[in-house]
Protein backbone atom coordinates (compact mmCIF):
# COMPACT_ATOMS: atom_id res chain seq x y z
CA UNK A 1 0.00 0.00 0.00
CA UNK A 2 1.29 3.48 -0.84
CA UNK A 3 2.56 6.01 1.69
CA UNK A 4 -0.62 8.11 1.52
CA UNK A 5 -3.02 5.16 1.44
CA UNK A 6 -1.53 3.81 4.68
CA UNK A 7 -2.06 7.17 6.36
CA UNK A 8 -5.54 7.86 5.06
CA UNK A 9 -7.72 4.86 4.12
CA UNK A 10 -10.17 3.56 6.70
CA UNK A 11 -13.37 1.47 6.77
CA UNK A 12 -16.82 3.00 7.03
CA UNK A 13 -18.16 3.51 10.57
CA UNK A 14 -21.46 2.06 11.88
CA UNK A 15 -22.92 5.59 11.88
CA UNK A 16 -22.04 6.05 8.19
CA UNK A 17 -23.53 2.63 7.32
CA UNK A 18 -26.83 3.47 9.03
CA UNK A 19 -26.87 6.92 7.45
CA UNK A 20 -26.46 5.51 3.94
CA UNK A 21 -28.92 2.60 4.37
CA UNK A 22 -31.61 4.31 6.45
CA UNK A 23 -33.98 4.93 3.54
CA UNK A 24 -34.55 1.22 2.95
CA UNK A 25 -34.03 -1.28 0.16
CA UNK A 26 -36.00 0.79 -2.36
CA UNK A 27 -33.49 3.56 -1.98
CA UNK A 28 -30.64 1.07 -2.30
CA UNK A 29 -32.09 -0.24 -5.56
CA UNK A 30 -32.64 3.25 -6.91
CA UNK A 31 -29.15 4.22 -5.85
CA UNK A 32 -27.75 1.21 -7.68
CA UNK A 33 -29.50 2.15 -10.93
CA UNK A 34 -28.51 5.80 -10.63
CA UNK A 35 -24.98 4.77 -9.81
CA UNK A 36 -24.76 2.66 -12.97
CA UNK A 37 -25.88 5.62 -15.06
CA UNK A 38 -23.51 7.95 -13.28
CA UNK A 39 -20.58 5.57 -13.70
CA UNK A 40 -21.23 5.53 -17.43
CA UNK A 41 -20.72 9.31 -17.58
CA UNK A 42 -17.02 10.11 -18.03
CA UNK A 43 -15.23 12.89 -16.20
CA UNK A 44 -15.39 15.98 -18.38
CA UNK A 45 -12.07 17.71 -18.94
CA UNK A 46 -12.91 21.41 -19.43
CA UNK A 47 -9.66 21.88 -21.37
CA UNK A 48 -10.17 19.03 -23.84
CA UNK A 49 -9.76 20.27 -27.44
CA UNK A 50 -13.07 20.95 -29.17
CA UNK A 51 -13.78 21.09 -32.87
CA UNK A 52 -14.53 24.58 -34.27
CA UNK A 53 -17.89 25.28 -35.89
CA UNK A 54 -16.28 25.60 -39.32
CA UNK A 55 -12.78 25.23 -40.81
CA UNK A 56 -10.38 28.09 -40.07
CA UNK A 57 -6.63 28.67 -40.12
CA UNK A 58 -6.55 30.37 -36.71
CA UNK A 59 -5.87 28.04 -33.77
CA UNK A 60 -4.52 30.35 -31.06
CA UNK A 61 -4.44 34.04 -30.10
CA UNK A 62 -1.78 36.45 -28.84
CA UNK A 63 -3.46 39.65 -27.60
CA UNK A 64 -1.03 42.57 -27.21
CA UNK A 65 -2.78 45.07 -24.93
CA UNK A 66 -1.36 48.61 -24.63
CA UNK A 67 -2.60 49.65 -21.18
CA UNK A 68 -3.62 53.31 -20.98
CA UNK A 69 -4.83 53.89 -24.53
CA UNK A 70 -2.38 54.57 -27.39
CA UNK A 71 -3.13 57.46 -29.74
CA UNK A 72 -4.40 56.26 -33.11
CA UNK A 73 -3.53 59.72 -34.47
CA UNK A 74 0.17 59.19 -33.71
CA UNK A 75 0.44 55.54 -34.74
CA UNK A 76 -1.86 53.97 -37.35
CA UNK A 77 -4.39 56.62 -38.47
CA UNK A 78 -2.81 59.59 -40.34
CA UNK A 79 -4.79 62.86 -40.44
CA UNK A 80 -3.20 65.51 -42.68
CA UNK A 81 -6.06 67.98 -42.05
CA UNK A 82 -5.48 67.77 -38.31
CA UNK A 83 -1.93 69.01 -38.77
CA UNK A 84 -3.18 71.92 -40.90
CA UNK A 85 -5.67 72.89 -38.18
CA UNK A 86 -3.14 72.57 -35.34
CA UNK A 87 -3.84 75.13 -32.59
CA UNK A 88 -7.22 76.17 -34.00
CA UNK A 89 -10.67 75.64 -32.44
CA UNK A 90 -12.61 72.52 -33.35
CA UNK A 91 -14.98 73.25 -36.27
CA UNK A 92 -18.62 72.88 -35.13
CA UNK A 93 -19.28 70.58 -38.09
CA UNK A 94 -17.56 67.72 -36.25
CA UNK A 95 -20.22 67.71 -33.55
CA UNK A 96 -19.80 67.48 -29.80
CA UNK A 97 -19.39 64.49 -27.48
CA UNK A 98 -18.40 64.05 -23.84
CA UNK A 99 -14.90 63.28 -22.58
CA UNK A 100 -13.40 62.49 -19.20
CA UNK A 101 -11.55 65.78 -18.72
CA UNK A 102 -11.78 67.89 -21.84
CA UNK A 103 -14.29 70.50 -22.87
CA UNK A 104 -14.33 70.63 -26.66
CA UNK A 105 -15.27 74.33 -26.62
CA UNK A 106 -12.09 75.29 -24.76
CA UNK A 107 -9.39 72.97 -26.09
CA UNK A 108 -7.61 73.58 -29.42
CA UNK A 109 -6.81 70.94 -31.98
CA UNK A 110 -3.36 69.37 -31.82
CA UNK A 111 -1.59 67.84 -34.81
CA UNK A 112 0.93 65.04 -34.57
CA UNK A 113 4.72 65.49 -34.63
CA UNK A 114 5.06 61.91 -35.92
CA UNK A 115 5.89 61.18 -39.55
CA UNK A 116 3.66 58.74 -41.42
CA UNK A 117 5.08 56.77 -44.34
CA UNK A 118 3.69 54.30 -46.84
CA UNK A 119 5.08 50.91 -45.86
CA UNK A 120 5.72 47.67 -47.70
CA UNK A 121 4.29 46.76 -51.08
CA UNK A 122 0.79 47.63 -49.87
CA UNK A 123 1.62 51.22 -48.97
CA UNK A 124 -0.12 50.94 -45.60
CA UNK A 125 0.61 54.14 -43.66
CA UNK A 126 2.27 53.70 -40.27
CA UNK A 127 4.06 56.33 -38.17
CA UNK A 128 7.72 56.40 -37.25
CA UNK A 129 6.86 55.36 -33.68
CA UNK A 130 6.70 51.79 -34.97
CA UNK A 131 9.57 51.59 -37.46
CA UNK A 132 10.18 47.91 -36.68
CA UNK A 133 6.53 46.84 -36.73
CA UNK A 134 6.16 48.83 -39.98
CA UNK A 135 8.50 46.36 -41.66
CA UNK A 136 5.62 43.88 -41.37
CA UNK A 137 3.01 46.22 -42.86
CA UNK A 138 2.01 43.68 -45.51
CA UNK A 139 1.00 41.28 -42.73
CA UNK A 140 -1.09 43.83 -40.80
CA UNK A 141 -4.77 44.63 -41.17
CA UNK A 142 -5.48 47.92 -39.39
CA UNK A 143 -9.07 48.49 -38.29
CA UNK A 144 -9.36 52.29 -37.96
CA UNK A 145 -13.04 52.54 -37.03
CA UNK A 146 -13.33 50.86 -33.61
CA UNK A 147 -15.49 52.55 -31.00
CA UNK A 148 -17.27 52.02 -27.67
CA UNK A 149 -18.81 54.29 -25.02
CA UNK A 150 -16.38 53.94 -22.11
CA UNK A 151 -14.13 56.98 -21.63
CA UNK A 152 -12.53 55.84 -18.36
CA UNK A 153 -9.77 53.25 -18.20
CA UNK A 154 -11.81 50.66 -16.32
CA UNK A 155 -14.76 50.80 -18.72
CA UNK A 156 -12.48 50.95 -21.76
CA UNK A 157 -10.45 47.94 -20.65
CA UNK A 158 -13.61 46.09 -19.69
CA UNK A 159 -15.19 46.74 -23.10
CA UNK A 160 -12.05 45.60 -24.92
CA UNK A 161 -11.51 42.51 -22.78
CA UNK A 162 -15.05 41.30 -22.06
CA UNK A 163 -17.34 42.93 -24.60
CA UNK A 164 -19.28 44.71 -21.87
CA UNK A 165 -18.87 48.07 -20.14
CA UNK A 166 -19.18 46.74 -16.59
CA UNK A 167 -17.30 44.04 -14.71
CA UNK A 168 -18.77 40.58 -14.29
CA UNK A 169 -18.73 39.20 -17.84
CA UNK A 170 -16.24 36.53 -18.94
CA UNK A 171 -13.14 37.76 -20.74
CA UNK A 172 -12.60 37.10 -24.42
CA UNK A 173 -9.80 34.65 -23.55
CA UNK A 174 -12.16 32.70 -21.29
CA UNK A 175 -14.76 32.49 -24.07
CA UNK A 176 -12.15 31.24 -26.55
CA UNK A 177 -10.98 28.50 -24.19
CA UNK A 178 -14.57 27.60 -23.29
CA UNK A 179 -15.33 27.23 -27.00
CA UNK A 180 -12.18 25.48 -28.20
CA UNK A 181 -10.41 23.96 -25.19
CA UNK A 182 -6.63 23.65 -25.18
CA UNK A 183 -4.10 21.83 -27.37
CA UNK A 184 -1.60 21.45 -24.53
CA UNK A 185 -2.06 18.90 -21.75
CA UNK A 186 0.68 20.37 -19.57
CA UNK A 187 0.13 24.14 -19.72
CA UNK A 188 -2.75 26.48 -18.90
CA UNK A 189 -5.12 27.20 -21.77
CA UNK A 190 -5.20 30.95 -21.07
CA UNK A 191 -2.01 32.73 -19.98
CA UNK A 192 -1.69 36.41 -18.98
CA UNK A 193 1.55 38.34 -18.54
CA UNK A 194 1.21 41.71 -16.79
CA UNK A 195 3.36 44.83 -16.71
CA UNK A 196 2.47 45.69 -13.13
CA UNK A 197 -1.22 45.92 -12.22
CA UNK A 198 -4.02 47.00 -14.55
CA UNK A 199 -6.75 49.45 -13.69
CA UNK A 200 -9.60 47.09 -14.54
CA UNK A 201 -8.05 44.45 -12.27
CA UNK A 202 -8.29 40.68 -12.54
CA UNK A 203 -11.86 40.74 -13.98
CA UNK A 204 -10.31 41.87 -17.29
CA UNK A 205 -8.95 38.34 -17.67
CA UNK A 206 -11.41 36.56 -15.40
CA UNK A 207 -13.99 33.91 -16.26
CA UNK A 208 -17.04 35.85 -15.05
CA UNK A 209 -19.99 33.48 -14.85
CA UNK A 210 -18.17 30.76 -16.81
CA UNK A 211 -16.61 28.00 -14.66
CA UNK A 212 -13.50 29.21 -12.85
CA UNK A 213 -11.32 26.81 -14.84
CA UNK A 214 -11.50 29.20 -17.80
CA UNK A 215 -9.95 32.25 -16.12
CA UNK A 216 -6.52 33.52 -17.15
CA UNK A 217 -3.43 32.20 -15.38
CA UNK A 218 -0.87 34.92 -14.70
CA UNK A 219 2.67 34.03 -15.71
CA UNK A 220 5.56 36.15 -14.47
CA UNK A 221 8.64 36.94 -16.56
CA UNK A 222 10.78 37.41 -13.42
CA UNK A 223 11.26 35.00 -10.51
CA UNK A 224 8.99 31.95 -10.27
CA UNK A 225 6.74 31.95 -13.39
CA UNK A 226 3.71 30.99 -11.29
CA UNK A 227 3.54 31.48 -7.55
CA UNK A 228 3.37 28.31 -5.44
CA UNK A 229 3.96 26.07 -8.47
CA UNK A 230 7.02 24.38 -6.95
CA UNK A 231 6.66 21.11 -5.07
CA UNK A 232 6.73 21.50 -1.26
CA UNK A 233 10.00 20.61 0.42
CA UNK A 234 10.13 17.14 1.90
CA UNK A 235 7.68 15.67 -0.64
CA UNK A 236 9.09 13.57 -3.47
CA UNK A 237 7.59 13.40 -6.95
CA UNK A 238 6.45 9.82 -6.25
CA UNK A 239 4.73 10.78 -3.00
CA UNK A 240 3.02 13.73 -4.63
CA UNK A 241 1.79 11.52 -7.48
CA UNK A 242 0.37 9.06 -4.94
CA UNK A 243 -1.32 11.90 -3.06
CA UNK A 244 -3.03 13.12 -6.24
CA UNK A 245 -4.08 9.59 -7.17
CA UNK A 246 -5.64 9.12 -3.75
CA UNK A 247 -7.34 12.51 -3.95
CA UNK A 248 -8.72 11.62 -7.39
CA UNK A 249 -10.06 8.36 -5.96
CA UNK A 250 -12.03 10.21 -3.29
CA UNK A 251 -13.15 12.90 -5.73
CA UNK A 252 -14.34 10.24 -8.17
CA UNK A 253 -16.33 8.52 -5.43
CA UNK A 254 -17.94 11.86 -4.66
CA UNK A 255 -18.56 12.61 -8.35
CA UNK A 256 -20.27 9.32 -9.33
CA UNK A 257 -23.69 10.19 -7.85
CA UNK A 258 -23.23 13.82 -8.99
CA UNK A 259 -22.40 13.37 -12.67
CA UNK A 260 -23.90 16.75 -13.56
CA UNK A 261 -21.49 18.64 -11.29
CA UNK A 262 -19.23 20.25 -13.88
CA UNK A 263 -17.41 22.36 -11.29
CA UNK A 264 -16.15 19.25 -9.49
CA UNK A 265 -14.96 17.72 -12.76
CA UNK A 266 -13.23 21.00 -13.62
CA UNK A 267 -11.50 21.12 -10.24
CA UNK A 268 -10.31 17.54 -10.61
CA UNK A 269 -8.86 18.41 -14.02
CA UNK A 270 -7.20 21.54 -12.63
CA UNK A 271 -5.44 19.53 -9.89
CA UNK A 272 -3.99 17.21 -12.51
CA UNK A 273 -2.95 20.18 -14.67
CA UNK A 274 -1.26 21.85 -11.69
CA UNK A 275 0.80 18.71 -11.10
CA UNK A 276 1.93 18.65 -14.74
CA UNK A 277 2.70 22.38 -14.70
CA UNK A 278 5.41 21.87 -12.09
CA UNK A 279 7.59 20.53 -14.89
CA UNK A 280 6.22 22.27 -17.99
CA UNK A 281 6.00 25.89 -16.76
CA UNK A 282 9.64 26.26 -15.64
CA UNK A 283 10.66 24.66 -18.92
CA UNK A 284 8.72 27.10 -21.12
CA UNK A 285 9.96 30.05 -19.06
CA UNK A 286 13.61 29.00 -19.37
CA UNK A 287 14.94 30.93 -22.38
CA UNK A 288 18.51 29.61 -22.17
CA UNK A 289 17.94 27.32 -25.12
CA UNK A 290 17.12 30.27 -27.39
CA UNK A 291 19.94 31.42 -29.67
CA UNK A 292 21.62 34.81 -29.34
CA UNK A 293 20.11 35.77 -32.69
CA UNK A 294 16.60 35.02 -31.43
CA UNK A 295 17.15 36.93 -28.21
CA UNK A 296 18.41 39.91 -30.17
CA UNK A 297 15.44 39.65 -32.55
CA UNK A 298 13.10 40.22 -29.58
CA UNK A 299 15.20 43.08 -28.17
CA UNK A 300 16.49 41.20 -25.14
CA UNK A 301 19.88 42.86 -25.64
CA UNK A 302 18.36 46.32 -24.96
CA UNK A 303 17.33 47.19 -21.37
CA UNK A 304 14.43 49.28 -22.72
CA UNK A 305 12.82 46.43 -24.65
CA UNK A 306 14.11 43.40 -22.73
CA UNK A 307 11.11 43.02 -20.41
CA UNK A 308 8.39 43.11 -23.05
CA UNK A 309 10.68 41.20 -25.39
CA UNK A 310 10.89 38.39 -22.85
CA UNK A 311 7.10 38.28 -22.67
CA UNK A 312 6.79 38.17 -26.47
CA UNK A 313 9.34 35.36 -26.70
CA UNK A 314 7.52 33.41 -24.00
CA UNK A 315 4.25 33.99 -25.90
CA UNK A 316 5.76 32.36 -28.99
CA UNK A 317 6.98 29.42 -26.91
CA UNK A 318 3.52 29.02 -25.35
CA UNK A 319 1.54 28.95 -28.62
CA UNK A 320 4.21 26.65 -30.05
CA UNK A 321 3.31 24.18 -27.28
CA UNK A 322 -0.43 24.46 -27.91
CA UNK A 323 -1.60 27.16 -25.47
CA UNK A 324 -4.84 28.60 -26.83
CA UNK A 325 -4.83 32.23 -25.66
CA UNK A 326 -1.93 34.42 -24.51
CA UNK A 327 -2.38 38.05 -23.44
CA UNK A 328 0.49 40.48 -22.87
CA UNK A 329 0.06 43.87 -21.19
CA UNK A 330 2.35 46.82 -21.87
CA UNK A 331 2.23 49.81 -19.54
CA UNK A 332 0.49 48.57 -16.42
CA UNK A 333 0.54 50.44 -13.13
CA UNK A 334 4.18 49.85 -12.28
CA UNK A 335 6.10 52.36 -10.20
CA UNK A 336 5.76 55.90 -11.54
CA UNK A 337 4.97 54.85 -15.12
CA UNK A 338 1.59 55.76 -16.57
CA UNK A 339 1.71 53.37 -19.51
CA UNK A 340 0.21 54.69 -22.74
CA UNK A 341 -1.96 57.24 -20.92
CA UNK A 342 -0.65 60.38 -22.65
CA UNK A 343 -2.49 63.12 -20.76
CA UNK A 344 0.80 64.97 -20.35
CA UNK A 345 3.45 65.20 -23.08
CA UNK A 346 1.69 62.61 -25.23
CA UNK A 347 4.46 62.45 -27.82
CA UNK A 348 7.18 62.01 -25.22
CA UNK A 349 5.09 59.36 -23.48
CA UNK A 350 4.47 57.45 -26.70
CA UNK A 351 8.12 57.56 -27.78
CA UNK A 352 9.10 56.05 -24.43
CA UNK A 353 6.47 53.30 -24.57
CA UNK A 354 7.10 52.49 -28.23
CA UNK A 355 10.78 51.97 -27.45
CA UNK A 356 9.67 49.23 -25.08
CA UNK A 357 7.42 47.30 -27.46
CA UNK A 358 8.23 48.10 -31.10
CA UNK A 359 11.17 45.73 -31.56
CA UNK A 360 9.69 42.89 -29.46
CA UNK A 361 6.41 42.94 -31.41
CA UNK A 362 8.26 43.01 -34.72
CA UNK A 363 10.44 40.15 -33.49
CA UNK A 364 7.35 38.17 -32.50
CA UNK A 365 5.77 38.59 -35.94
CA UNK A 366 9.02 37.64 -37.69
CA UNK A 367 9.62 34.61 -35.46
CA UNK A 368 6.06 33.32 -35.79
CA UNK A 369 6.26 33.67 -39.56
CA UNK A 370 9.63 31.94 -39.88
CA UNK A 371 8.36 28.97 -37.85
CA UNK A 372 5.11 28.64 -39.77
CA UNK A 373 3.11 29.69 -36.71
CA UNK A 374 1.68 32.97 -37.99
CA UNK A 375 -0.84 31.15 -40.19
CA UNK A 376 -2.32 29.48 -37.10
CA UNK A 377 -1.87 32.36 -34.62
CA UNK A 378 -4.06 35.46 -34.60
CA UNK A 379 -2.13 38.46 -33.25
CA UNK A 380 -4.33 41.31 -31.99
CA UNK A 381 -2.92 44.72 -30.97
CA UNK A 382 -4.97 47.41 -29.21
CA UNK A 383 -5.61 49.33 -26.01
CA UNK A 384 -8.30 50.87 -23.83
CA UNK A 385 -9.30 53.41 -26.52
CA UNK A 386 -7.65 56.09 -28.66
CA UNK A 387 -6.75 59.71 -27.85
CA UNK A 388 -8.40 63.02 -28.68
CA UNK A 389 -7.39 65.17 -31.67
CA UNK A 390 -7.36 68.18 -29.34
CA UNK A 391 -5.34 69.02 -26.26
CA UNK A 392 -6.14 67.51 -22.89
CA UNK A 393 -8.32 69.64 -20.63
CA UNK A 394 -7.30 68.17 -17.29
CA UNK A 395 -5.48 71.30 -16.18
CA UNK A 396 -8.38 73.73 -16.37
CA UNK A 397 -9.79 75.83 -19.18
CA UNK A 398 -6.47 76.19 -21.02
CA UNK A 399 -5.79 72.46 -20.90
CA UNK A 400 -2.48 70.71 -21.33
CA UNK A 401 -1.21 71.83 -24.72
CA UNK A 402 0.97 68.73 -25.21
CA UNK A 403 -1.36 65.98 -23.97
CA UNK A 404 -4.38 64.11 -25.32
CA UNK A 405 -7.50 62.97 -23.45
CA UNK A 406 -9.18 59.55 -23.76
CA UNK A 407 -11.18 58.99 -26.94
CA UNK A 408 -13.47 55.92 -27.20
CA UNK A 409 -15.44 57.29 -30.16
CA UNK A 410 -12.90 56.33 -32.81
CA UNK A 411 -9.61 54.41 -32.51
CA UNK A 412 -7.46 51.76 -34.18
CA UNK A 413 -6.48 48.16 -33.57
CA UNK A 414 -4.59 45.85 -35.88
CA UNK A 415 -4.63 42.13 -36.51
CA UNK A 416 -2.23 39.73 -38.21
CA UNK A 417 -1.97 35.99 -38.81
CA UNK A 418 -4.69 33.36 -38.66
CA UNK A 419 -5.31 33.54 -42.40
CA UNK A 420 -5.45 37.34 -42.53
CA UNK A 421 -4.27 38.95 -45.77
CA UNK A 422 -2.47 42.04 -44.52
CA UNK A 423 -1.44 45.35 -45.98
CA UNK A 424 -4.90 46.88 -45.64
CA UNK A 425 -6.87 49.40 -43.60
CA UNK A 426 -10.55 48.82 -42.81
CA UNK A 427 -12.92 51.60 -41.79
CA UNK A 428 -12.10 55.22 -41.05
CA UNK A 429 -12.51 58.04 -38.57
CA UNK A 430 -13.46 61.56 -39.62
CA UNK A 431 -10.88 64.00 -40.99
CA UNK A 432 -9.56 64.93 -37.56
CA UNK A 433 -9.81 61.45 -35.99
CA UNK A 434 -12.57 62.35 -33.53
CA UNK A 435 -15.20 59.71 -34.33
CA UNK A 436 -15.52 56.51 -36.37
CA UNK A 437 -17.48 57.27 -39.52
CA UNK A 438 -16.94 54.53 -42.13
CA UNK A 439 -17.47 50.81 -41.53
CA UNK A 440 -17.88 51.37 -37.81
CA UNK A 441 -16.69 48.44 -35.68
CA UNK A 442 -18.11 47.87 -32.19
CA UNK A 443 -16.42 45.66 -29.62
CA UNK A 444 -19.02 42.98 -30.42
CA UNK A 445 -18.00 43.21 -34.07
CA UNK A 446 -14.32 42.94 -33.14
CA UNK A 447 -14.84 39.96 -30.85
CA UNK A 448 -17.16 38.24 -33.33
CA UNK A 449 -14.46 38.66 -35.96
CA UNK A 450 -11.78 37.24 -33.65
CA UNK A 451 -13.92 34.18 -32.93
CA UNK A 452 -14.63 33.80 -36.65
CA UNK A 453 -10.91 33.69 -37.44
CA UNK A 454 -10.75 30.71 -35.05
CA UNK A 455 -13.66 28.93 -36.73
CA UNK A 456 -16.19 29.81 -34.03
CA UNK A 457 -19.64 31.20 -34.84
CA UNK A 458 -20.09 33.87 -32.16
CA UNK A 459 -23.87 33.42 -32.21
CA UNK A 460 -23.58 29.72 -31.40
CA UNK A 461 -21.00 30.06 -28.59
CA UNK A 462 -23.36 30.51 -25.62
CA UNK A 463 -23.55 29.77 -21.90
CA UNK A 464 -26.77 29.48 -19.91
CA UNK A 465 -26.76 31.82 -16.89
CA UNK A 466 -29.50 33.48 -14.83
CA UNK A 467 -32.30 32.20 -17.00
CA UNK A 468 -30.95 32.96 -20.46
CA UNK A 469 -28.21 32.16 -22.94
CA UNK A 470 -25.28 34.60 -22.86
CA UNK A 471 -22.59 35.08 -25.47
CA UNK A 472 -19.42 37.17 -25.80
CA UNK A 473 -21.05 39.41 -28.40
CA UNK A 474 -24.33 39.79 -26.45
CA UNK A 475 -26.90 40.73 -29.13
CA UNK A 476 -24.39 42.42 -31.46
CA UNK A 477 -21.50 41.45 -33.68
CA UNK A 478 -23.20 42.00 -37.02
CA UNK A 479 -20.21 43.62 -38.78
CA UNK A 480 -18.17 40.45 -39.10
CA UNK A 481 -14.92 41.24 -40.88
CA UNK A 482 -13.56 37.72 -41.40
CA UNK A 483 -14.26 37.63 -45.15
CA UNK A 484 -12.65 41.02 -45.69
CA UNK A 485 -9.63 40.23 -43.55
CA UNK A 486 -8.90 36.92 -45.26
CA UNK A 487 -9.52 38.13 -48.82
CA UNK A 488 -6.45 39.24 -50.78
Amino acid sequence: MSYFCEKTLRTASRREFLEKSGLGFGALAAGLMLGENAQAAPVTNPFAPKAPHFPAKGKSVIFLFMHGGPSHLDTFDPKPLLNKLDGKPIPPSFGKVDFQFSNMDKTPLMGTPRVFKKRGQSGLEISDLFENVAQHADDLAVIRSCHHDGFTHVTGQTWMNTGWGRIGRPSVGSWVVYGLGNESENLPAYVVMLDGGIKAGAPAYGSGFLPAAYQGTTLRSEGAPILNVNRPEGISATQQREMFDLLNTYNEQHRVPRSDDSELAARMASYELAFKMQMSVPEVADLKSESDATRKLYGLDDPMSAEFGTQCLMARRLVEKGVRFVQLYSGGRKGAEVGWDGHNECDQNHQFMARKVDKPIAGLLADLKSRGLLDSTVVLWGGDFGRTPFTDGAEGGGGNRNGRDHNPYGFSVWMAGGGIKGGKAIGATDEIGLKATEDKVTMHDLHGTLLGLLGVDHKRLTYFFQGREFRLTDVGGENNLVARLTRA
